[in-house]
Formats: C-alpha cells, sequence, structure tokens
C-alpha cells in the first residue's frame, strides 16, 4: 500500500471523527446545557469576559474515558 494512501485514509478518519463529534457538542449543548455547569467559571466586567468551564471539562472527561475503555478493551 503506498504511505500517501494510508496517510490519507487516516486524515479521512480524522476529519469524519471530528464532524461526528462536533456534532455530538452541539447537540448535547443544546439538550444538556453543557457549558452552564456549577463549577464553570464565568467573569465579565465590561467589555471583559472569562470563561473557564472546569465542571464541563471533568464531566466530558469521565464520559469520554468510560467510552473509551469500553470501546478499547482488549
Amino acid at each position: 500500500m503506498d504511505p500517501f494512501q494510508s496517510i490519507g485514509k487516516i486524515i479521512f478518519s480524522i476529519g469524519i471523527l471530528m464532524v461526528i463529534v462536533g456534532g455530538a457538542m452541539m447537540l448535547t449543548g443544546k439538550l444538556f446545557n453543557f457549558g452552564k455547569l456549577p463549577g464553570d467559571i464565568y467573569i465579565q466586567k465590561g467589555s471583559f469576559t472569562f470563561f473557564f468551564p472546569i465542571a464541563t471539562m471533568i464531566l466530558i472527561s469521565i464520559i469520554l474515558t468510560i467510552l473509551l475503555n469500553i470501546l478499547f478493551r482488549k
């Protein structure tokens, strides 16, 4: 197999995965109100806005860890 063909398949797979993950994030943001959980830091003073979604990142990390452990368990 040509190395460029295998690299092309990998890049294509990553692109499809990004589209699926992006769509899921858009859908779950509307359904489950991700990004506005208790524990997310949101500071707005004048024209300055700072947002750091700590609780959301922890929740997504836990969900992805569980899913990937189920999918890639040998």
